[in-house]
């Protein structure tokens, strides 16, 4: 595994020893409530987890909006959050970068499910591989709706495992999400298929749109690789910005969670080659939008990326 998806010894260590990972204890206790007390990691994951659970969970999220999961550095108080918990939920796959260990070691302790790892498991050709991610996985599966509802039985496995009682409510609820994201599906193929086929590119950030991209036939450039750690070298930079120069690709995209410092630069390199591009919008990527607003939700996330993809290019 490459060495920027691998947490640093010292970060891992502090974790693991405010979790006891490995010695069979756990601090979690019931919820005195009676709500199953439950960690996720993401915005995206939770809300798959919420809309299965509803008011029988009480749902914790580490990584809020506008936060990079790539480097997101766990405090005491997350790992106090995820030792409390009567089980975790993750995407997996490497996204959560330096927690990812503490994460794969955590189900030593208590109940945890790695959305992404279990799609890997029965889907394996559906998850994008290949030398180009330096040996591992691309973690941004959520971006495929249809793929990401292929992680709901797993879901309903856990939490009825842990409260049975619920089991026909959790499997009537994830029944409905299904049909959501479904239906969100439909709206991105449809939505993305009204750009006309020679405009149908985006260039965002880093490449988190691969899913997205295969999903809803639209051809996708990252300037970093598929994790925000990754750097830009000056060769891809130019390559870039001839690619959006030949071919007069009018807009690229920032995202919520990631510096536009280096899509400034390609701009700039656009302009003294004559070639005028502009910031086609903000797309939520690797988080969720703010509370109250249209991309709160990962239904609503979908939507508002879809719509500002299709304003900018179409």
């Amino acid at each position: 595994m490459p060495n920027r998806l691998i947490p640093t010894f010292p970060l891992v260590l502090g974790l693991l020893f405010v979790l006891g990972c490995g010695s069979g204890s756990s601090n979690s206790q019931p919820n005195p409530n009676g709500k199953l007390r439950v960690c996720c990691t993401t915005g995206q994951v939770a809300d798959m987890v919420r809309a299965i659970g509803t008011d029988h969970l009480e749902v914790t999220v580490l990584i809020g909006p506008g936060v990079d999961p790539h480097s997101f550095r766990a405090s005491s108080g997350d790992a106090e959050r995820l030792d409390s918990a009567e089980v975790v939920f993750y995407n997996g796959l490497h996204l959560e970068g330096r927690l990812s260990d503490v994460l794969e070691k955590l189900n030593t302790k208590k109940p945890t499910l790695s959305l992404g790892d279990e799609l890997l498991a029965k889907f394996p050709d559906q998850i994008r591989k290949g030398p180009e991610f330096g040996g591992a996985a691309d973690p941004h599966v959520w971006f495929d709706a249809k793929l990401w509802s292929q992680a709901i039985p797993a879901v309903v496995e856990t939490l009825s495992k842990l409260r049975p009682e619920s089991k026909e409510q959790f499997e009537k609820n994830a029944e409905a999400y299904k049909a959501q994201l479904l239906a969100i599906d439909e709206f991105c193929r449809e939505q993305i298929s009204t750009i006309p086929k020679e405009s149908r590119v985006m260039v965002t950030a880093h490449d988190a749109f691969g899913y997205f991209g295969r999903a809803y036939e639209i051809e996708v450039h990252g300037l970093q690789g598929i994790s925000t750690v990754d750097e830009a070298n000056v060769a891809a930079i130019n390559a870039l910005i001839k690619m959006l120069v030949d071919r007069q690709i009018k807009a690229i995209f920032v995202e919520s969670s990631v510096s536009e410092e280096r899509l400034k630069q390609v701009i700039e390199g656009c302009l003294k080659m004559g070639h005028t591009v502009t910031i086609g919008g903000v797309l939520y990527s690797d988080a969720l939008g703010e509370k109250d607003t249209d991309a709160e939700t990962y239904l609503g996330m979908m939507r508002a990326n879809v719509k500002t993809i299709v304003s900018a290019l179409k």
